[in-house]
């Protein structure tokens, strides 16, 4: 991951040409400045995310599935917005092979307050 002094940008296939996950994460990192992080996370068979420690952000960029927050599922596809607070449950369901998703972290360990 890089910390530039000025603007970056990184297109969806240069994310998803830095390959697989490193061990033991589930998604590639890609970008970090200050507390933010950004990852490109492509899911194969089932989704075995855990709750989160920071706050999340995610962007649906290719494919379509569920998303279920701990008790309600939501209908995602590519241009989708989800929003997580730290320590909340969720993962993706019944995603199609091509499902990838920008996934964002900032923030505190334990989230932002309102």
């Amino acid at each position: 991951m890089n910390t530039p002094s000025r603007s970056a940008h990184v297109s969806f296939q240069d994310a998803l040409s830095k390959g697989e996950a490193p061990e033991g994460e589930l998604a590639v990192p890609i970008f970090s400045h200050g507390t933010l992080e950004v990852e490109l996370y492509t899911p194969v068979g089932h989704d075995m995310q855990t709750p989160h420690t920071r706050d999340e952000i995610y962007f649906v960029a290719r494919g379509k599935g569920q998303f279920f927050d701990g008790s309600t599922r939501y209908a995602v596809a590519a241009g989708s917005f989800l929003f997580v607070p730290a320590g909340q449950v969720h993962r993706f369901e019944t995603f199609s092979p091509d499902f990838a998703v920008w996934v964002v972290f900032y923030g505190p360990e334990g989230g932002e307050s309102e």
